[in-house]
């Protein structure tokens, strides 16, 4: 990790403070309590998170923190609910753990709010219902009644409406929801299959890098998305380092891909784990389309949809051998991802500056100003710096959000999700 940029704030320069934490701060976390996913949806009025115990907890913007002057970032619980089970599969004598690797949610087309999870084998679709009423039958009906308004506290209800299982062989590692909001894609090691939102029992696929012979295996898919705007379009990112963009227009099956993005590799730098520390485990489109933010086990690169040769920015960020997500901020102008010892690096692309922030107890104070970390990668340390030995890489975060319309941004470090907004 390399340390952060100067303390001076400039004119335009954003300050993050505390705004709240959910979970216990305590050191008595199960393993199904720790958060193993987290998503805005396309407004911002609520945040989604997963857990490993296969529960899915949805939070709703609080109303006086959005009306207040300046407008804060505080939610409150709206519905928890069981999305995954546990199960096994007695054909290949495997265990399913219940974990959620996503979620995603969809657009808002009727009152209701409607979201995928998956956990490794299945994705199943969620509605989530403000008004529970049931029907009564008319040949029952012997008398008029009058409705009458009482009134009562909102009841939220999760209902499973779809289950979409049975299609992946491996490992589900992404789930996108396309920009027509009928289909989506789900990818696994080797394949990514195409589903309608309406059809539980069939799926296309659309890429199959699976080799005749499994012994001639040299890359897997690590992640896929779709293009946030054109529908035809989608990428996915595989363990050699590459980010190949594809074109359903082409062909039914997208084994040729439209662009490949990849940066050939100084030949002077190469080494055993080159390959090892190429794998790519997250890429994400901006929200205009015109660019992605790929996240490797070393950097963050920013690549341009027009230039496949090279990145247009590249950060350094020294982790290895943990599945880092990435993350844009709503204007493209700036990129977040998580760290070791609960730290997590936000890169401003305007600016040209990036800035190691931690999320720890020791800041969850009211709107408590979070100062820059520093870490010191040489034997003589700075005052203010960290040492590389003194960092703590049990704590990890692996999962960040940010709204989509404001400086707010969700960091799950452990079991607990920390939010924090622009210093106003």
């Amino acid at each position: 990790m390399l340390s952060s940029s100067s303390n001076d704030v400039e004119n335009n320069e954003v300050q993050w403070c505390f705004s709240q934490v959910k979970g216990a701060l305590d050191d008595d976390v199960t393993e199904a309590d720790i958060v193993s996913c987290v998503e805005f949806n396309h407004d911002g009025e609520f945040l989604a998170t997963g857990d490993k115990g296969g529960r899915v907890v949805i939070f709703q913007r609080d109303a006086g923190s959005k009306s207040s002057i300046p407008r804060r970032g505080e939610y409150n619980v709206y519905s928890t609910f069981q999305s995954h089970e546990p199960e096994f599969d007695y054909l290949k004598s495997l265990e399913i753990e219940e974990k959620i690797n996503k979620i995603r949610w969809l657009r808002r087309k009727n009152p209701a709010h409607f979201l995928l999870s998956t956990n490794e084998w299945k994705v199943e679709g969620f509605n989530l219902k403000e008004e529970n009423g049931t029907y009564r039958d008319p040949a029952n009906l012997t008398q008029l009644s009058v409705p009458k308004v009482t009134p009562t506290n909102l009841m939220v209800e999760a209902s499973l409406r779809r289950v979409f299982a049975n299609a992946h062989t491996y490992h589900i590692n992404s789930i996108s929801v396309n920009s027509d909001q009928e289909t989506y894609l789900s990818a696994d090691d080797l394949r990514i299959n195409l589903w309608n939102l309406e059809i539980t029992d069939q799926s296309f696929n659309i890429v199959d890098i699976k080799p005749a012979n499994m012994e001639e295996l040299t890359e897997v898919i690590t992640a896929s998305e779709f293009h946030p705007t054109s529908c035809n379009l989608f990428v996915y990112s595989s363990s050699k380092g590459t980010i190949r963009l594809c074109d359903m227009r082409e062909a039914a099956l997208c084994d040729r891909h439209a662009k490949l993005f990849d940066e050939p590799e100084d030949p002077t730098n190469r080494s055993f784990f080159s390959e090892i520390i190429s794998s790519i485990s997250d890429v994400k489109f901006s929200y205009s389309g015109r660019y992605m933010v790929s996240r490797d086990y070393l950097s963050i690169k920013i690549w341009d949809l027009h230039m496949e040769s090279r990145p247009i920015e590249c950060f350094s960020n020294d982790c290895i051998f943990d599945k880092f997500e990435c993350c844009w901020n709503g204007t493209d102008t700036a990129v977040m991802t998580g760290s070791y010892n609960n730290f997590f690096r936000i890169f401003d692309r305007t600016l040209k500056k990036d800035y190691t922030l931690e999320a720890s107890r020791d800041v969850a104070k009211p709107k408590m100003v979070l100062k820059p970390r520093k870490v010191g990668t040489t034997p003589k340390r700075k005052k203010d710096e960290i040492g590389v030995d003194c960092l703590d890489f049990s704590k990890k975060i692996l999962h960040t959000a940010w709204h989509p319309r404001e400086n707010i941004i969700a960091v799950a470090a452990t079991n607990n999700l920390f939010l924090f907004e622009e210093k106003a």
